[in-house]
This record gives structure tokens, C-alpha cells and sequence, in this order.
């Protein structure tokens, strides 16, 4: 294990934002992890935990410590008739893990389809989309304590999920690095296909009648047409994908909204509560498509801010801040980042 000094971070990251780590360790296994940790040198040092590079916003042209997670493997480690239980290493692609699951046939992610990130990335904000999220397939994850190396499990109750939300982004922020997380998996999938396009899309492609036949594969597909359609490739033009969280508001608040704009969209996540989509909020504070020097926002969907070439993190931020003001003063809503600025 080899640590690095001066690494530019500019292919590290979705958003080609270009700053440097003064550190950079590649770690491929626990005991590396560890070892790392456990080492005077960097004890006291700010950590970077880094996986694909897709979450986050460099806005200090300086990083200290990077620890670039490569911990890889799928292993099944029970099934019945029913189910498989699976641990997959915290740096396996995530959208490499939906395929090899589609391949031998076990459902239940298929709906995740081409969420940018590593494995390790995917419950600490309980990625989701189109009806699904983690904590549906999740059983359990490994961690190892930043300041004691010591490894601890953590099951679905102790990981306390929300929506994009996880007690990795609140009160254990910083303090644990995930190795490795198992997922329950179906043998006899029941595709989901009720949330956004997916049925209009597989309508298309199989015909009405093919609809209550899909495969997963088949959503699959569908999800990866829509979210090409819809989000810009990060090796074309720097993004991290939807930048803001879609807002939960009361449901009072809701139907106050609906009096001033009959037209707002809203999902009821529950009886006192309604989600709000940040996108459309975004497009009709008029920031869709806006472009400010090197970064604006995308002109398909105003979700994501993107980097023309060039740009800082702080023109990111600035630009997500202003985006904040705009919202929260036409609609009294303050939407809140996904990504995560370091």
C-alpha cells in the first residue's frame, strides 16, 4: 500500500472540478483500511473517504487526506429457494452490482439502474429511484471506526434510513468508513414498474400487453433510457447528477401552494406529508438551462448543475445557494443538496 503525494482529483470526481490531495492511499482491503488508520502519521489528519466520485463537490482547492475506497468482491452468503443474501465490497461499481444481479436473475435493484457511485456510497443517503430504494434490499453493512480502526456492523434499524438520508450523513458523519454491505435479493422477482415512465416507456418497447410480463431486465432497460434522456453524461460535460433533494413538506403547506400555483406536482409520502419535486420548483424559479461563466444549469433537467470546463467548486456553490434563494422566496420550500461539498 503505496501513499501518494500531490494527486490531482480532477478524474476523481464527476464534476472535473480540479483540486489536489496533499495524500492519496488506494485501499483494497480492511486490514489496509486499518493499518492506515491506525498510523500516527495521519491520525489528527482531515480524511476525504472517496468512492466513484459521483456525490461530492470539491470547493478547497486543497484536500489533505484522500482514502480512495477499492475494497471489491460479490460473495453470496446464504440462499433458499426464495431469496440470496449477498456482501458486496464497498468499492464495486454500483451500477455493475444491478447488472451482474439482472445476469443471474435476482431482482429487487433493477430499479437503481445507472445511480452513479460505488456500493460503499449507496446507504449513506439511501440512494433510490423510480419506487425503489436501499433499505428495501439492504440486511446489514460493515464499518470500521475512523478514530479506533475497530470494524462494527451496523443492521437496518441502527442505520436508521430516511429518504436520502442515513445516520452516516447526520451523527456518525465522518466517524466510520463503510467496507462492505449485504443485500437480500429475490429469486422469483415482482418487477416494480408504477413509479414515473417506466410504463409508458415499456409500453413502447413490449406493447401494452408485454407490460405485465417485463422482466427485470426489461425495467432495467427502461430506467436506463429514461435517466439518458433526462441527466447529461459526466464524461461529456461535469455533473454529479441530480444536485438537490426532492423536498418533503407538509401536507397544509401543500395544499396552501396548490391555491397560488394550481400546477405544482406533489406525491403524498404519507397522511400529514407531500414530496415535491426540487426539479420542477427549480425550472419555475426560472433557473433552467441558466448558465453563469463556467457552470449552470442543465437545459434538460434543472436537478443538475453542471461545469462548462473550468469551473471552481466555490462558482458551484455559489450557484446552488443562489438556486436555494430563488426557491425559498417563490415558494417558501429551501431546497437541500444531495451532494456532498467537502
Amino acid at each position: 500500500m503505496e501513499v501518494a503525494s500531490n494527486i490531482s482529483l480532477k478524474t476523481y470526481n464527476t464534476f472535473g472540478i480540479d483540486a489536489t490531495a496533499r495524500h492519496f492511499v488506494q485501499i483494497s482491503s480492511v486490514d489496509e483500511l486499518q493499518d492506515v488508520l491506525k498510523q500516527n502519521r495521519w491520525k489528527e489528519i482531515p480524511k476525504l473517504i472517496l468512492g466513484g466520485g459521483s456525490n461530492v463537490l470539491f470547493t478547497s482547492s486543497e484536500v489533505e487526506l484522500v482514502v480512495k475506497m477499492d475494497i471489491r468482491g460479490v460473495e453470496v452468503v446464504k440462499e433458499d429457494n426464495s431469496f440470496v443474501w449477498i456482501k458486496v465490497g464497498a468499492g464495486e461499481n454500483w451500477h455493475k452490482l444491478v447488472m451482474y444481479c439482472i445476469d443471474q436473475g435476482w431482482g429487487g435493484v433493477e430499479n437503481l439502474s445507472l445511480i452513479p457511485g460505488t456500493v460503499g456510497a449507496a446507504p449513506m443517503q439511501n440512494i433510490g429511484a423510480y419506487g425503489v430504494e436501499i433499505k428495501d434490499v439492504f440486511t446489514q453493512l460493515e464499518a470500521v471506526d475512523i478514530k479506533t480502526a475497530e470494524p462494527r456492523t451496523f443492521d437496518t434499524e441502527e442505520c436508521k434510513f430516511g429518504y436520502r438520508e442515513s445516520v452516516f450523513k447526520n451523527i456518525y458523519k465522518g466517524k466510520y468508513i463503510i467496507t462492505s454491505v449485504n443485500f437480500r435479493l429475490s429469486k422469483q422477482p415482482k418487477v416494480n414498474t408504477s413509479y414515473g415512465a417506466i410504463e409508458e416507456v415499456l409500453t413502447e418497447r413490449l406493447g401494452k400487453a408485454g407490460v405485465k410480463s417485463a422482466s427485470i431486465r426489461d425495467v432495467s432497460e427502461a430506467v436506463i433510457h429514461i435517466r439518458q434522456s433526462k441527466l447529461p453524461d459526466p464524461n461529456e460535460i461535469g455533473n454529479a447528477g441530480s444536485f438537490f433533494k426532492n423536498p418533503v413538506v407538509p401536507r397544509t403547506k401543500f395544499e396552501d401552494l396548490q391555491q397560488q400555483f394550481a400546477q405544482i406536482p406533489g406525491y403524498p409520502i404519507s397522511e400529514n406529508e407531500v414530496k415535491v419535486p426540487a426539479g420542477w420548483l427549480i425550472e419555475q424559479a426560472g433557473w433552467k438551462g441558466k448558465r453563469l461563466g463556467n457552470t449552470g444549469v442543465h437545459n434538460r433537467q434543472a436537478l443538475v448543475l453542471v461545469n462548462f470546463g473550468g469551473a471552481q467548486g466555490e462558482e458551484v456553490k455559489k450557484l446552488a445557494y443562489n438556486i436555494q434563494q430563488s426557491v425559498n422566496e417563490k415558494f417558501g420550500i429551501l431546497v437541500q443538496p444531495e451532494v456532498n461539498m467537502v
